[in-house]
């Protein structure tokens, strides 16, 4: 058997003594463990050891000479296939913390690490600091993180944050953008709108200030298009020729479409209603927060994997359903929430008062608005509001005033949009609550409102907006927005299918696989959370990948 390759998987006593054993005998052997290093057996604290045991003392100092055997640190074997002898396995190597090439042991690193936890070595008797060695048999350093840093399990996808950091950090960009597109294939899109939760937990703060996780993200690819660096494609060698279809080109479905291809799917149809991919990326967000030019990078990415995207496909006019699901072995609906919630005032209906995503989406596609000129009033106060007041400057409209019942503190919409917003000009009306759309000659001219004042705390925790008697006046308008939430339209599948919807006009869907009550067909994204964040509708294109790969897999 010799010169041949082997996989030995565990360093421990018994990997070691196969992998020298291997060695000796010509053979080229790769060792896979898990640990940073070889040797890492201990005996737990339970186990009696009684007199005649016979203990092997594995020969590190062997493995780290012997030129046949190839040490595989922080690997963990992820798939493993073969046929007739002969085996191909795909390895994962995660991030060493510590290059042992530059080390030279003063332990320095020890003395100064601020970090305390138990430790693991005997039993979390005692404590150590997170660098650390990692047995005293090999000597390795190596840093651990008790779980998931909170940084990491707050971001809704679930993105590896330390260790794209920590590679921009060391001016490994590429690596970093890498590790990003594991997960998130829009990182100069949502680099640049995402709210960063994320940030809201970094244990930095402490210190001093959370790191800029969102900015070093965009950081990250604007690196690879600044200085034209081809983007790396991964696809794998063996491929599944099932057909899937995604309905929605938004950050979910391109997103899920993108997971799709790296498991190896060729045959991947995206169907888009707008005349450009890209959903709300492209059509709900201004362009000063998020370029069409860049969004195309990152959809140009994903395309390069092998996705199809169609667009100007409406379903339910240019292809039905029935089709779509017909002749797809899979069906994902990631059609976001483009349905603007009524306002809730008399007279809504009249000329002149717009849904706050239509001006947004006329802006961004280029199409002309019916008014430009005049006063424009918004109603609302989150993020969508804040877009809709600023763009509602730039298309023409010479003053914008917001209307929000409760005050700035109690302001859904992120800070710095709020700050942005009052820079560039839109009045904040606060503590006033529109009554009625006021009406002439069947046009809307202007909004009666009312004082409000803040009393006791509602459900939602915020105090609750009380009106002041005799407070009544009227603030003239020549255009008015609603900007208070959206819902999905989800008039495109028929009513024979069966499908549950929510509140908010959603799909209702099992949280952990998002397939819906109709085998086969998925939901992810605004189409089955609600209007939400667009970092958390791409999570929810990814693990609806998962789920449609194992359904597909398993039939």
């Amino acid at each position: 058997m010799a010169d041949k390759k082997v996989l030995v998987m565990g360093g421990g006593a018994a990997g070691i003594q196969a992998a020298l054993s291997e060695a000796s005998a010509g053979n080229k052997v790769y060792l896979a463990e898990h640990f940073p290093s070889v040797g890492g057996e201990r005996i737990p604290q339970d186990r009696i050891i009684a007199d005649g045991d016979a203990f092997t003392v594995p020969d590190v100092a062997a493995i780290k000479k012997n030129e046949n055997i190839e040490f595989l640190s922080n690997a963990d074997v992820q798939s493993l296939v073969g046929e007739n002898g002969q085996y191909k396995a795909k390895i994962h190597c995660r991030t060493a913390r510590v290059d042992m090439e530059k080390c030279d042991d003063c332990g320095e690193c020890i003395k100064v690490c601020p970090i305390h936890m138990y430790d693991d070595y005997n039993e979390g008797i005692e404590w150590r600091t997170a660098v650390d060695f990692f047995n005293s048999g090999s000597g390795n350093y190596n840093i651990f993180k008790e779980d998931m840093p909170v940084c990491q399990r707050t971001c809704p996808i679930n993105l590896d944050i330390r260790t794209y950091v920590g590679y921009i950090a060391d001016g490994k960009h590429a690596e970093s953008l890498a590790t990003i597109r594991k997960k998130l294939p829009f990182p100069l899109s949502v680099g640049r709108i995402c709210p960063h939760p994320c940030e809201e937990e970094c244990n930095r703060q402490y210190k001093d200030e959370s790191i800029s996780i969102c900015f070093l993200k965009r950081f990250a690819g604007d690196y690879e298009i600044n200085n034209n660096v081809e983007p790396r494609i991964h696809v794998p060698e063996e491929k599944y020729s099932e057909k899937i279809a995604i309905l929605g080109a938004g950050p979910s479905g391109l997103t899920c479409a993108y997971h799709l291809a790296l498991f190896g799917y060729e045959n991947i149809t995206v169907y888009e209603a707008l005349p450009e991919p890209g959903g709300m990326f492209r059509v709900g967000i201004p362009e000063y927060r998020l370029p069409a030019h860049i969004l195309a990078k990152d959809i140009e990415f994903i395309t390069k994997h092998g996705v199809e995207i169609k667009c100007g496909v409406r379903i339910g006019q240019d292809i039905s359903f029935d089709e779509i699901k017909a002749n797809h072995d899979a069906v994902l609906i990631a059609i976001g929430a483009h349905k603007g919630t009524s306002i809730r005032l008399k007279n809504e209906d009249a000329e002149g008062v717009f849904d706050g995503i239509k001006l947004l989406k006329d802006a961004n596609l280029g199409d002309e608005f019916p008014i430009t000129k005049g006063k424009a009033i918004v109603i609302g106060g989150g993020n969508v509001a804040m877009d809709v007041t600023r763009t509602a400057l730039r298309v023409g409209f010479d003053e914008v005033n917001l209307l929000y019942r409760r005050t700035r503190k109690e302001l859904p919409a992120s800070p710095w949009e709020v700050d942005a917003a009052e820079e560039e000009g839109v009045k904040f009306n606060f503590l006033t609550a529109p009554q009625e759309v006021v009406v002439k000659d069947g046009k809307a001219v202007g909004v009666q409102c009312l004082k409000m004042e803040l009393g006791e705390p509602d459900a939602s925790g915020r105090r609750k907006p009380m009106p002041v008697e005799g407070s009544e006046f009227v603030m003239d308008a020549d255009a008015i927005f609603g900007a208070i939430g959206q819902v999905t339209d989800n008039s495109l599948v028929d009513e024979k299918y069966g499908f549950t919807f929510g509140r908010k006009l959603n799909f209702e869907v099992n949280p952990e696989t998002f397939e819906t009550n109709v085998e086969g067909v998925y939901a992810s994204g605004d189409a089955a959370t609600g209007a939400n964040i667009a970092v958390r509708a791409c999570a929810g294109g990814m693990k609806a990948a998962e789920s449609i790969h194992k359904y597909l897999r398993g039939k």
